[in-house]
C-alpha cells in the first residue's frame, strides 16, 4: 500500500472504530437500558433529571476544554496522543457499563458521562489530524471517506448487536438484558481494536513549534489568549462557524429527537430501530458521493444541496402518515446526513491556520457541542404552544391523541428555521477571503 494512502485509511479508520459508540451505546441501547434496567426500582424522574443533567455536563466540559487542549496539542505536538488518552478513557468506561448493576443508575450515569467525554474529546484531535492527512486536493474526499467507514464500521456492529437482543440464545446468552451488557463489551473491543491501526499508520504531524511538555502547556495558554486578540481577523471562520451552527443544530435535533418524534405520531420503537439502521447503511456509500460531488461541483454548494433536503425532509416529516414514508425518509436522511457533516468539516481546514488545526478544531468542535440546544427547546416550546391552541375545550381520549400529534408536526417544522438562517449565513462565508485571514494568522 503506498504511504499517502496508508495515512489516509488509517485516518479514516478510527472513524470507522469509534461509530460503533455513537450508534450501539449512545443511539441505541443506553437510553432503552437506562430506563428497563439500571433505574429500576428509582423515581424514574430524578433518574431522567439526573442522566440530562450528566449529559450537559459531559458537553459543557468537552467545549470549554477543547479550544485550550488544541492550543496545548498545537504547541506541544500532541495531537495524537490526546486522542489515543481519550480514546482508551471512552473504551474503559464502556467497557465498565457491563459491570453497573441493576437498578444503580448514579454509576450508569457516571461510566457513560465519562464515556461521552472520551468519544468527544478524541474526535477534536481526530478531526484536527485531517489536514496533515491530505491535501486540500483530497480533503473533501478524505473526510467524506471518514464518516462513510464510520456509517459502515458503526452499522455492522449495531446490526450485530439487534441480533444478539433480538436471539440471545444463539449467542448463548440468557437473555437480551445479558445480550446488551455483552454488546456495551462489544463496543469497547471493536473500538480499541481498530484504534490500533490510526495509532499504527497515522504519525504525529510536525508543526516546527514543539515546545516541552511543560512549556507547551504554557504556551497552549498564550496561544488561546492571542487567538481571541486576533478575532478582528476571523470574520469569515465566525461567520462560517455561525452559520454551521445553526445547521447542524437543525441536522443534530433531528438526529436525537427522531425516535421521540417517532413514537410521538404512533410508531413502533422496532420501526425506529430498523430507520436507524437504514440511516446507517444508506450514509455509507452517500458520504463517499457525497466527497465526490463536493470535489467536482464546489463543497459549499454541496452544503446547500444537503440543506435544501434537509428542509424538504422536515417539511414532509410533519404529513407522513405511514410507517414507509418512515423508511423512505430514513433513506433521504442517509443520503445527506454523513454529507453535510463531512463537507463541513473538510471546508472547515481550508479557512484555518494549518498550524494551529488542533486548537481550532477545537472551536468546531465546542460549537458542535453547543449544536442541538436551540433545536430541541424550539420544539418543546413550539409543541406546548400549538397543543394549547389546538386543545378544544373537554376534549375526548381520541381528540387528546389526535391534538398531541398534530402539535408535534408543528413542533418539528419549526426546525426548518434553522435550516434557512443557517443556509443564508453560508452564503455570505468568502472562502477566498477566509483564505487570506488563514495566510496572514499563519505568518503572524
Amino acid at each position: 500500500m503506498k504511504q499517502e494512502n496508508k495515512l489516509i485509511w488509517g485516518w479514516a479508520m478510527y472513524d470507522w472504530a469509534n461509530s460503533a459508540f455513537a450508534t450501539t451505546v449512545m443511539a441505541g441501547f443506553f437510553p432503552i437500558f437506562f430506563k428497563q434496567y439500571w433505574s429500576v426500582g428509582a423515581d424514574v424522574n430524578q433518574s431522567t433529571a439526573m442522566l440530562g443533567f450528566g449529559n450537559s455536563i459531559a458537553s459543557l466540559f468537552v467545549a470549554l476544554m477543547a479550544p485550550l487542549l488544541g492550543a496545548i496539542a498545537d504547541r506541544g505536538c500532541m495531537k495524537k496522543k490526546f486522542m489515543i488518552f481519550f480514546a482508551y478513557l471512552g473504551v474503559l468506561m464502556t467497557a465498565g457499563l457491563y459491570l453497573v448493576g441493576k437498578g444503580d443508575w448514579m454509576m450508569a450515569i457516571f461510566v457513560y458521562v465519562m464515556g461521552v467525554i472520551g468519544f468527544s474529546g478524541a474526535n477534536i484531535f481526530y478531526d484536527s489530524l485531517l489536514p496533515s492527512v491530505a491535501d486540500e486536493s483530497k480533503v473533501d474526499s478524505v473526510s467524506s471517506l471518514g464518516f462513510a467507514m464510520g456509517y459502515l464500521g458503526g452499522g455492522l456492529l449495531f446490526l450485530l448487536n439487534v441480533v444478539m437482543t433480538l436471539q440471545p440464545a444463539i449467542f448463548g446468552l440468557a437473555d437480551a438484558g445479558e445480550a446488551v451488557r455483552w454488546s456495551f463489551v462489544s463496543v469497547a473491543i471493536w473500538w480499541g481494536a481498530f484504534t490500533f491501526i490510526t495509532i499504527a499508520w497515522v504519525p504525529e504531524p510536525e508543526t516546527g513549534i514543539k515546545e516541552r511538555q511543560g512549556g507547551s502547556i504554557i504556551e497552549g495558554f498564550k496561544q488561546l489568549y492571542r487567538t481571541f486578540q486576533q478575532i478582528r481577523h476571523l470574520k469569515t471562520i465566525l461567520l462560517f462557524l455561525l452559520a454551521y451552527w445553526f445547521y447542524i443544530d437543525g441536522v443534530d435535533t433531528i438526529i436525537k429527537m427522531a425516535v421521540d418524534y417517532g413514537i410521538s405520531i404512533g410508531f413502533e420503537s422496532n420501526d425506529l430501530i430498523i430507520a436507524l439502521l437504514i440511516v446507517q447503511f444508506v450514509g455509507f456509500p452517500a458520504a463517499l458521493i457525497f466527497g465526490r460531488l463536493g470535489e467536482r461541483w464546489g463543497v459549499r454548494p454541496s452544503i446547500f444541496l444537503a440543506i435544501v433536503v434537509y428542509i424538504a425532509v422536515t417539511i414532509w416529516g410533519t404529513m407522513m402518515r405511514e410507517k414507509y414514508e418512515f423508511y423512505v425518509l430514513a433513506i433521504v436522511i442517509g443520503l445527506v446526513q454523513g454529507g453535510i457533516q463531512a463537507l463541513s468539516r473538510s471546508y472547515y481546514s481550508r479557512l484555518i491556520p494549518k498550524n494551529q488545526a488542533a486548537e481550532y478544531y477545537g472551536f468546531y468542535n465546542m460549537l458542535g457541542k453547543f449544536a442541538a440546544i436551540i433545536g430541541p427547546a424550539l420544539m418543546a416550546v413550539v409543541g406546548l404552544t400549538m397543543r394549547n391552541v389546538l386543545m378544544p375545550e373537554s376534549p375526548t381520549a381520541e381528540q387528546l391523541i389526535e391534538v398531541g400529534q398534530d402539535a408535534s408536526r408543528w413542533s418539528i417544522a419549526s426546525i426548518i428555521v434553522l435550516f434557512v438562517i443557517g443556509g443564508t449565513l453560508l452564503f455570505f462565508v468568502d472562502e477566498e477571503k477566509g483564505r487570506a485571514e488563514a495566510d496572514y494568522l499563519s505568518k503572524n
